[in-house]
């Protein structure tokens, strides 16, 4: 048995979106998102809990790198101070190759300016060695989120298809 193998990457992605309206859309309404991603995205679907709340397990339906996949995600932790949520995956395609793996992200305002900086980090413990690094989960990530931001910065996106966002 080799080396347990811990890990963690992050990604900025500049968006022109506001910190609130990125940050409640992953905390209380990541459901919206698939319409937002297609065909990356194809579905979000509540397992237990309540959307927008902790402890809540959330299942994802998505292709990456044209494979189909899943992941079902308990909701650990939102953060409106630092418009943070954080997703541990608990089941799915990530856990073959994964013992432990969490997303974090994070909306974050431009200073002096308008737009946000999208920040995923990914933390992660490999199964064994011959894991390679998420890089394609990471990229996933930072495409989606530039599907959003266009969505929501679309003159569609601007007449606000979330109520309350």
């Amino acid at each position: 048995m080799g080396h347990v193998v811990y890990g963690r990457m992050e990604i900025d992605v500049g968006i022109r979106s506001p910190t609130e309206k990125f940050h409640k859309l992953f905390s209380c309404r990541p459901h919206h998102i698939p319409k937002m991603s297609s065909p990356k995205l194809e579905d979000c679907k509540l397992h237990e809990g309540n959307w927008g709340k902790v402890g809540s397990v959330i299942s994802w339906h998505y292709v990456e790198d044209g494979e189909r996949k899943v992941a079902k995600e308990k909701i650990e932790a939102i953060d409106d101070e630092k418009s943070s949520t954080t997703f541990r995956v608990v089941d799915g395609d990530l856990m073959k190759l994964y013992k432990k793996f969490i997303l974090i992200f994070q909306a974050i305002p431009k200073e002096g300016g308008t737009g946000s900086i999208a920040r995923w980090t990914l933390e992660y413990e490999k199964l064994s060695e011959e894991v390679p690094e998420p890089y394609a989960t990471l990229e996933f990530c930072a495409q989606v989120t530039k599907d959003i931001d266009s969505h929501l910065t679309s003159a569609f996106g601007a007449q606000g298809p979330l109520p309350g966002i």
